[in-house]
């Protein structure tokens, strides 16, 4: 039980973190690098007219340009086709569909209820 509980405080302090990062990443229009286990990340920033595409990691980038060559909306899977990942391999396909999600929670794409995904106009 005290392991359990312990286990959860350090989980308790790792949300608080991530929650806080995630609050400073929405509150700044550009870029910054955040720390998350110890290990540096890349926030992907808000669309706003001041930010512009060049300012997302390049995955995030050439993610961007599939969804747009794109005759209309599209699933993960067409996604990683078009950017030749193996889609057969689930652990290859979840990270591209997480940072899809992160494009449309930012305002970079919209997620339609089917789980489609377009650009934004």
């Amino acid at each position: 039980m005290r392991a359990e509980r312990d286990e959860l405080a350090v989980a308790e302090r790792v949300l608080e973190r991530v929650s806080g990062q995630l609050a400073d990443e929405r509150a700044s229009a550009a870029p910054a690098p955040g720390q998350v286990g110890g290990r540096a990340v890349m926030l992907i920033p808000p669309r706003t007219q001041d930010v512009n595409e060049a300012m997302l990691p390049p995955d995030y980038q050439r993610i961007l340009a599939a969804v747009r060559q794109a005759a209309g909306p599209v699933m993960a899977r067409q996604v990683c086709d078009s950017l030749g990942i193996d889609v057969s391999v689930r652990s290859k396909l979840e990270p591209l569909r997480g940072k899809l999600v992160r494009l449309a929670d930012r305002g970079w794409l919209r997620k339609l209820p089917d789980g489609r995904v377009t650009t934004r106009l």
